[in-house]
């Protein structure tokens, strides 16, 4: 198992998703290019958590041209810190960073407990931020507590100038209280509001009779400007997708644009029916950055079969000349080279899973339905366990998307459980069988290996289970 693990590790300089360790939960992640590296900035849940954002704010941030050495850069602000905090009761939510007039670095959240808007600063991106003061009216009162505000939520900020525009909000279905995301203009103090809230994009209740009507705002804004265009990024009342409207004004004009990316690859019809799911979803929340030439979209997927344990992942994505931007894959490979079909590889890079019974979002109750599979790891909440596929049952499948396949000629797969049967190798989810390896009950990790040839070329990979019990799935590998 020592080469087995070597190569594992080898493999994972590569870029793949999700990106960060299989043991680290940063959703809801805010990509910005500062200094030559990429910053992400999100909220952070715990393995086995059970609510969302359990966890302090860390830092991670790689180079611009190795979007595979992700480092981490270690707490840069405590639930604790926040003066409204004092109970502990409130986590904190998902964030987002700007830079403001004087250089510095504001970062911008709601706690779960207030509906108010918390600014914390420092003066490098990953440092130790220090609480900053409360996003307040020219008299003092604070944003939310007004009589006629509405409760902020999830900001996402833009610094231009002297001004900073602040977006925010919640809509969530039947509520007729929440009226769309709105937008703040905030004075060069990143605190003192000039320009007071107007409404960007309507929620579900709202919508009828306008462009985002069956994609409606949920929650998750942010905020890109690329070519003079500003793209209002967020989360549709479909939850699993990440949908933009663009306008050239930051305070109006918005109009619907499309979806960015389905985390499970809803509404992409190039190689399965547009509405049949890939990946159990739930919400999704992210936005998109330039890095280097290209533009990245940033999302989330869940794991551990709940809403709670949610991990970043990122696509390439491509503009079209009028601006808009075409829907991106789901991949293990972040929509960028494929990675190479050599040695072992773990399966949670798994961008698909799925059974023969169509399920959109997560299927549970409290727990995960056992009959599932998930990605999960062993041991506790910041125990360094890499992650793998649990729980696979008849017709269960893994899928990868994609490998560089050249002169493959055996499969070999990790696995242990109470499980008898094979695992099926097919290079589409509804392909032909090119080949099985077998597996049995086994109670540690073994390996098992089965000659496979595997045609050169770019392709995706599948992994089915046909047999009785329940597969743990951890890895597999090519001509091993």
């Amino acid at each position: 198992m020592k080469r087995y693990e070597e190569s594992i590790r080898e493999n994972l300089k590569q870029h793949v998703n999700p990106y960060l360790p299989s043991w680290e939960y940063v959703p809801d992640g805010e990509p910005y290019v500062f200094n030559d590296r990429v910053y992400v900035y999100g909220s952070h849940d715990k393995f086995n958590g059970d609510v969302y954002c359990m966890g302090d704010y860390v830092g991670w941030s790689c180079p611009v041209d190795d979007l595979g050495a992700w480092r981490y850069e270690g707490v840069i602000y405590k639930k604790e810190q926040d003066p409204n905090n004092g109970d502990m009761q409130g986590n904190l939510y998902a964030p987002d960073v700007a830079v403001g007039p004087d250089g510095r670095y504001y970062l911008f959240y709601v706690i779960s407990t207030k509906g108010i808007v918390s600014v914390a600063v420092c003066d490098e991106p990953a440092g130790k931020y220090e609480f900053y003061g409360f996003v307040h009216y020219q008299d003092g009162q604070l944003l939310g507590e007004r009589e006629d505000d509405e409760p902020q939520f999830d900001p996402g900020v833009l610094c231009e100038g002297d001004r900073t525009y602040l977006y925010t909000g919640f809509c969530g279905y039947g509520d007729k209280s929440r009226h769309g995301a709105m937008c703040t203009t905030l004075d060069k103090d990143m605190l003192t509001i000039i320009e007071e809230p107007v409404f960007v994009a309507p929620g579900q209740e709202y919508s009828e009779g306008t462009t985002f009507h069956g994609h409606a705002f949920f929650e998750a804004p942010s905020i890109r400007k690329r070519n003079g265009i500003y793209y209002f990024i967020y989360s549709s009342q479909l939850f699993h997708e990440l949908c933009y409207a663009t306008s050239t004004n930051p305070r109006e004009g918005f109009t619907y644009g499309g979806c960015i990316i389905s985390a499970g690859d809803l509404g992409i019809d190039s190689y399965k029916p547009a509405d049949q799911c890939m990946f159990y979803t739930a919400n999704n929340h992210g936005s998109m950055e330039q890095i280097g030439d290209d533009w990245y979209i940033f999302y989330h997927r869940h794991t551990n079969g709940t809403n709670y344990s949610r991990q970043g992942c990122f696509e390439k994505i491509t503009f079209n000349e009028d601006g808009s931007i075409n829907q991106a894959n789901i991949t293990s490979c972040n929509g960028l080279e494929p990675l190479k079909a050599e040695g072992f590889y773990p399966t949670y890079i798994a961008c698909q899973l799925f059974t023969d019974t169509p399920v959109t979002y997560v299927p549970w109750s409290g727990w995960m339905d056992d009959r599932f599979p998930k990605v999960t790891q062993e041991g506790g909440d910041g125990d360094e366990y890499m992650g793998y596929v649990a729980n696979m049952r008849e017709n269960a499948t893994a899928g990868y998307k994609y490998f560089d396949f050249k002169g493959v000629n055996k499969v070999t797969v990790c696995t242990k459980g109470y499980a008898k049967g094979w695992l099926d190798v097919k290079l589409s989810w509804d392909g032909p069988v090119i080949g099985s390896v077998p597996v049995d009950y086994a109670n540690i990790w073994h390996l098992t290996s089965a000659d496979i040839t595997i045609p050169d070329g770019v392709s995706a990979l599948y992994f089915t289970y046909r047999g009785m019990g329940y597969l743990q799935f951890a890895g597999f590998g090519f001509n091993e």
